[in-house]
């Protein structure tokens, strides 16, 4: 910047030379400058008002859009600052093996207090016991006036109940959002299910975790944020399992059961159609565990998994197969069976002291003889029996995907001796599951092979563990096919589908040792269509008793044999498969052709 003089020489000489005075000429040029530098001055000043106005407008406009946005939005309680970690409630969905949906996910929320901030306290604590009924007036009221700051009333509101809770309009009462597990068929394969509960809570968000079944079991897989909510599928069909769940529920009451277990397994692939434990329980509001007397007596007690029976002759085929895939026998082998079997000091008799006198093999299973498979057991010898009772499954734990299956532990004598042998030929003396059993004759019915059974859909045939010829579970089907058609399984005849199957019918043992002369589980275990199986069922009855008789019939011919049959006669459809019905003659009909 260049300043202009006050004094400029040149117009100084020239003001003398005029005879002007020299200092008005400075005067001048100061009066100048002072309104030159006001001026700027002025203009810095205006300049900075500007800005400042600027910036006090727009303040004032984001203060006037948050106040909107504020009062446009429901008003919710501050979250306080936390350095803990954010809780995820998000749970993927659990479907059947077509997709549709067993568990899911529901929008509700949770009722909690801050009685400083309440107003009417008795009033609020009077209606809150009106709407919900299971609350005390006098001890709300009581925490009300206590010295508690918060306090949790509910921790899942229907849409009803919040809006009845709103209308009390206290501000003491608030509100936060939650996520819930629901089962939307309610009472539909609850053991597999098994139910869920809240872990970390917060007045904002709830942790959602399994509390048992495929839930616990896949807690981490379904609470992975990675795989973005996919289902888990199950290998279950909901359809097939409402049918079977509804058949063995008739079943068990018309027979006078105390519970009752089914097990509907694809002998290819090791998938679990159906499986029902009854009685059974809504895992929408689990009820609590039993804390004394008999676990099995809990309608939480999975019985088609945890319960382990023994399930009696229902095992003689597989020693009927055994002894013919070392071949010791042949499907045609004959074997004395009235002759006095004495082993290890004890007497092996017959079902009602019957005496079958020499049987063929398939004879021995037709009629179900006691001393038949148990000589056949003395020919196996322990160490084979043992060797392919493990091969089988029969002597580890429910091989299943959810957490009860660990309950499922065989129970087998720690000392096998030839007697252990005999009995066990029999299905005496070992206890087993009915998946356990499933799985067995799914070996059988799908050529010797035993498959993991699975309750997860599976896209494609695992590969299993050959246990057997192809050639002996051939010849074992069919003599499983004769127990329908000439055998003690006759009531288990479908029109249109080939069963095939065998009974087992065992004293049920004592709590400390012994066994009831009137208690027994019946059993039957059967395949479908049996010249090509697809499924293997097991239904399994607990203390039936069959009364349309004179006296009381409780072997498993009488009770779980038509249970049995009317099952697969509902799902066979069910599962795409078409009855073959053989055509009749036509009386006084000629048929001839052109």
């Amino acid at each position: 910047m260049i300043r202009t003089p006050l004094r400029p020489l040149a117009r100084i000489l020239e003001a003398r030379a005029s005879g002007e005075n020299p200092d008005a000429i400075e005067r001048e040029n100061l009066r100048i400058r002072h309104e030159q530098m006001r001026d700027a001055s002025r203009g810095r000043a205006e300049g900075r008002l500007l800005i400042l106005s600027v910036i006090f407008f727009c303040a004032f406009g984001v203060i006037g859009a948050r106040m909107g946005v504020l009062a446009a939005t429901e008003p919710a309680e501050p979250r306080a600052a936390s350095k803990g970690s954010a809780i995820l409630a998000q749970r993927a969905d659990i479907t059947d093996r077509h997709g549709r949906v067993l568990a899911t996910n529901f929008e509700t929320h949770s009722l909690y207090a801050q009685p400083l901030q309440m107003i009417d306290k008795e009033r609020v604590a009077a209606e809150l016991a009106a709407i919900f009924p299971d609350l005390n007036q006098d001890k709300l009221l009581k925490d009300f006036t206590g010295k508690r700051k918060f306090l949790w009333i509910k921790k899942k509101l229907s849409p009803e109940q919040k809006q009845a809770v709103h209308n009390i309009g206290d501000p003491g009462l608030l509100f936060g959002p939650r996520e819930m597990r629901l089962y939307p068929n309610g009472k539909l394969a609850a053991h597999v299910m098994g139910g869920a509960s809240f872990g970390r809570e917060g007045v904002h968000a709830a942790e959602v975790i399994g509390v048992a079944g495929v839930e616990k079991y896949y807690d981490d897989l379904l609470r992975d944020p990675a795989r973005q909510g996919a289902p888990l599928a199950l290998s279950l069909d909901l359809t097939v399992q409402a049918a079977a769940e509804r058949v063995l529920y008739g079943g068990m009451k018309l027979m006078n059961a105390k519970g009752a277990a089914s097990v509907l397994m694809d002998v290819h692939t090791g998938e679990i159609i159906s499986i029902v434990s009854l009685p059974d329980f809504d895992p929408n509001a689990r009820p609590s565990p039993l804390v004394e007397g008999d676990a099995s007596d809990s309608p939480l007690f999975n019985r088609a998994v945890q319960g382990v029976y023994e399930l009696g002759s229902a095992y003689k085929i597989f020693t009927a197969a055994q002894a013919m895939d070392l071949n010791l026998v042949n499907n045609q082998t004959m074997i004395d069976t009235g002759k006095a079997l004495r082993v290890g000091g004890f007497n092996i008799g017959e079902f009602q002291k019957k005496n079958y006198g020499v049987l063929s093999v398939e004879d021995i299973i037709i009629k179900s003889s006691n001393r038949g498979t148990g000589r056949m057991a003395l020919q196996i010898g322990v160490k084979r029996q043992k060797e392919f009772m493990k091969a089988m499954g029969f002597m580890d734990y429910t091989p299943l995907e959810i957490v009860e299956a660990k309950g499922g532990k065989p129970l087998y004598p720690e000392r096998w001796t030839d007697l252990s042998a005999v009995t066990i030929s029999y299905g005496h003396g070992i206890s087993n599951s009915p998946l356990h059993l499933a799985a067995g004759y799914a070996a059988l019915a799908n050529g010797g092979t035993y498959i993991k059974p699975t309750i997860i859909k599976r896209t494609g045939a695992p590969e299993g563990t050959r246990v057997m010829r192809e050639d002996t579970a051939r010849y074992a089907r069919q003599m499983l096919r004769k127990v329908v058609t000439e055998g003690t399984a006759s009531f288990g005849e479908v029109q249109g589908y080939a069963v095939g199957g065998k009974t087992g019918t065992a004293d049920k043992p004592k709590p400390r040792g012994g066994y009831y002369d009137d208690k027994v589980i019946a059993t039957f275990a059967s395949l479908f269509p049996a010249h090509n199986p697809k499924y293997v069922l097991v239904v399994t009855l607990d203390e039936p008793t069959e009364t349309s008789g004179k006296k009381p019939r409780r072997t498993a011919g009488w009770t779980a044999v038509p249970v049995a049959a009317e099952m697969i006669g509902r799902v066979a459809p069910l599962l795409g498969l078409r009855p073959e019905i053989e055509p009749g003659e036509l009386a006084g009909i000629t048929l001839t052709s052109n």
